[in-house]
């Protein structure tokens, strides 16, 4: 009895006691953690995949949004760069066919040529 009594006196006894009942707890405390924790586990991941889901849908709907911001914005661009070259060409136009028609020789019209028969 005295040996039994400076075994778990001394912390050699007492770590060898609390190795044994760790080693005899430990699996029922596994066992009882496990059925309540795969539960949980599953639950957890289905709130993952479902929140997931969600991300996916509001990114391509965001991503819709926003390229429609983008051809809005180029149509815009493009409708302002014909604007301005409608503009700058106009006078442009007309200067040339005012040019032209002041560098030809004025031709008798046929309505003249009636008058003179």
């Amino acid at each position: 009895m005295a040996l039994y009594d400076d075994l778990l006196k001394s912390d050699t006894g007492r770590g060898l006691a609390i190795g044994i009942g760790a080693a005899i707890v430990v699996p029922i405390v596994i066992s009882v953690l496990g059925g309540v924790a795969r539960p949980l586990a599953r639950a957890g991941i289905k709130t993952g995949i479902i929140a997931y889901e969600k991300g996916r849908e509001a990114f391509a709907e965001i991503g819709e949004v926003v390229e429609d911001l983008v051809a809005e914005a180029r149509a815009e661009i493009e409708q302002s760069q014909l604007a301005r070259a409608v503009a700058t060409a106009t006078p442009a136009a007309a200067t040339v066919s005012m040019a032209e028609e002041a560098a030809q020789p004025a031709e008798p019209s046929a309505d003249a040529g009636a008058e003179r028969a």
